[in-house]
């Protein structure tokens, strides 16, 4: 195909601003990287941290978006694998050193000079990007462009929350049913578990939401579950559920923190944290949660909850995130599949 020499863009020019459509220059890959026609891309709750400021040493302007499918159209030197044609999925973890003693343990998650799709590396809320390849993926045919975007993050970074909640799992709270929620609930009742879901007081319809993924229990955020919860994971960015969670679950339980940003969290009584409870929080992902994550989605099958908008509509899409207007993800339909 014909690659043009510019594209639209939503842009972000400064933090707390709305996000500008431009028309900027298509970029050129470099050394290992492929070059992507994007069809569609997610808008998650770390584009709003972005734009809303929340997330320190933003390289302004930026292109938000770290949820992106789509199509390789161009190589750069390098790339011995990714063909022309092949469809691809691009996260939130963009580039890692390989030589830091964080790549050096196999903790690429955490390398200390790490960049990121969609926050320091310009991202997919445009007609193309360029990606590492070593940070695309192959995404299974089971699903098209807009069901596959959700799991690029909203499932990645839920389904590595739901790994660190340990062994011993059979209740699980989840606190914020929004996208990485309703994928992680759907593993969770796959496997055997049962799911209590935490939702802003009065929202029945996430509460609905929840239930009828299979949880057995919904309620507001400050509602005690009926029973105690063996692990909890947050995805809301609110400070004081992490007190509320250590007192729902069980001793020796574990409270997970899902988010890349959160409100400050208030004190609370060692007594709810004593008893072997642990409270870790959840950063970036690795290869292997998307290499296993999109292995076992066809299987159970996954299903993901989409709302489209259109590219010139991200605006809309995260002022509906930041208002909970949402049931599943938001999705940008950027191209034709």
């Amino acid at each position: 195909m014909t690659i043009p020499e510019e594209m639209v863009a939503m842009v972000l020019p400064e933090t707390r601003r709305p996000l500008e459509r431009r028309t900027v220059a298509v970029p050129t890959p470099g050394y290992g990287e492929v070059l992507l026609r994007i069809t569609a891309c997610g808008v998650c709750r770390t584009d709003l941290h972005l734009v809303d400021g929340e997330l320190p040493d933003v390289p302004l302007p930026i292109i938000p978006g770290h949820q992106i499918v789509g199509t390789v159209v161009a190589r750069g030197d390098g790339v011995p694998d990714l063909r022309q044609g092949t469809r691809i999925g691009v996260p939130w973890l963009g580039w890692t050193c390989g030589s830091c003693r964080y790549c050096l343990m196999g903790r690429e998650n955490l390398c200390d000079q790490a960049r990121f799709t969609g926050y320091t590396l310009n991202g997919g809320f445009a007609q193309y990007a360029v990606a590492d390849q070593r940070y695309c993926f192959t995404l299974p045919d089971h699903y098209d462009d807009m069901a596959a975007a959700p799991l690029l993050c909203a499932g990645l970074i839920g389904y590595r929350s739901y790994r660190m909640c340990g062994d011993g799992l059979d209740r699980l709270g989840i606190y914020g049913f929004g996208a990485a929620a309703h994928i992680v609930a759907q593993i969770a009742v796959h496997q055997g578990r049962d799911v209590y879901a935490f939702t802003r007081s009065g929202d029945v319809a996430a509460q609905d939401f929840a239930l009828s993924l299979g949880a057995v229990w919904a309620g507001g955020s400050n509602d005690r579950p009926p029973e105690e919860l063996d692990a909890a994971i947050i995805f809301a960015p609110v400070g004081p559920l992490v007190p509320a969670a250590l007192q729902a679950v069980r001793k020796g339980g574990t409270v997970v923190c899902g988010g890349i940003h959160m409100s400050d969290i208030p004190s609370f009584p060692y007594s709810i944290l004593w008893g072997e409870r642990s409270l870790v929080s959840v950063a970036n992902l690795e290869r292997r949660d998307a290499e296993e994550l999109l292995a076992i989605a066809p299987e159970i099958p996954l299903r993901t909850e989409v709302e489209p908008f259109m590219l010139e509509d991200a605006n809309e899409a995260l002022s509906r995130l930041r208002d909970g207007r949402l049931t599943g993800a938001a999705v940008l339909r950027i191209g034709t599949e």
